[in-house]
């Protein structure tokens, strides 16, 4: 059995029934917003299924895939599994067990800008993987934050069906869109409602409730040089580290279009690391 369940439909471009702000937040690491996307998802999750009709098998969650550095949706998870399992403690079932769709490719390309037809050539070619023996009778959760062209979903659905995954399987999206005749890159317009440059990063990195995920890092590494020079070089030593070895994690230190940059915080580092220690802190 496969089900799918959004909890907001977006069919109207002007029109999303969630904060554009706030969405815009939460794909840069505002873990404040990725509580509330969490807990309303399972909230709604809650109310449209499992008080209907409870899962009585062991409930696997799974985010979405990821190699080294999580997604955005990772935040989101976490807080959506706080929630569920204050439910399930309370109603007598089993709480929840999690485990991570492994990917092979990493890529620099931002895909909120993509057409359906660009995207899943993008992402053609990668390989999700996930073990087939920890899942075996549980009902999985895939979790992620909004469902655009389905393409992730199908990479999704490619995977469970090589690995001859015989589960029932529930795909949980924040948001939806289900007008087709929207431009998928409706997507980027929320990706960077709020934040347009690197600079609008502060707030969120410096709130005190920040979350390092792969889009913040592929943006700052990909940033005009001279404005991701001023932005570094106002971040505190912590931020810098995390930030690098993040990047390493994910094998970007071999991307071409992210060296000079990655080479500024490699030199700052280990070399001449006073400067950035001077603006920082």
């Amino acid at each position: 059995m496969n089900t799918t369940f959004s909890l907001h439909h977006i069919d109207n471009p002007a029109l999303f029934g969630f904060n554009p702000d706030d969405y815009s937040r939460f794909k840069f690491g505002d873990d404040a917003v990725a509580k509330h996307f969490g807990t309303t998802l399972a909230d709604g999750f809650i109310r449209s299924h499992l008080e209907q009709e409870p899962i009585l098998q062991q409930i696997a969650v799974i985010s979405s895939p990821y190699s080294f550095i999580p997604t955005a949706t990772f935040a989101m998870k976490t807080w959506f599994v706080y929630r569920l399992n204050r439910w399930l403690a309370q109603n007598g079932y089993p709480v929840v067990q999690e485990t991570k769709v492994h990917r092979t490719i990493t890529y620099k390309e931002d895909y909120g800008e993509l057409n359906a037809e660009e995207r899943i050539n993008l992402i053609g070619n990668d390989s999700f993987h996930i073990d087939k023996h920890f899942l075996a009778g549980k009902t999985l959760l895939f979790l992620d934050d909004i469902k655009i062209t389905g393409s992730h979903e199908r990479m999704i659905m490619k995977m469970v069906n090589a690995y001859g995954l015989q589960n029932d399987i529930y795909m949980l999206y924040f948001a939806e869109l289900v007008n087709k005749s929207i431009h998928p890159n409706i997507e980027n317009l929320l990706n960077y409602h709020q934040v347009k440059t690197i600079f609008d990063l502060e707030p969120i990195i410096k709130s005190g409730q920040f979350i390092i995920n792969t889009r913040i890092v592929k943006y700052i590494l990909n940033y005009n040089f001279e404005c991701f020079r001023i932005f570094i070089e106002n971040q505190d030593q912590s931020f810098v580290n995390l930030l690098y070895d993040m990047a390493l994690g994910n094998g970007y230190h071999t991307i071409d279009a992210y060296a000079k940059n990655l080479n500024f915080i490699t030199d700052n580092l280990f070399i001449n690391n006073k400067n950035l220690i001077k603006h920082g802190n």
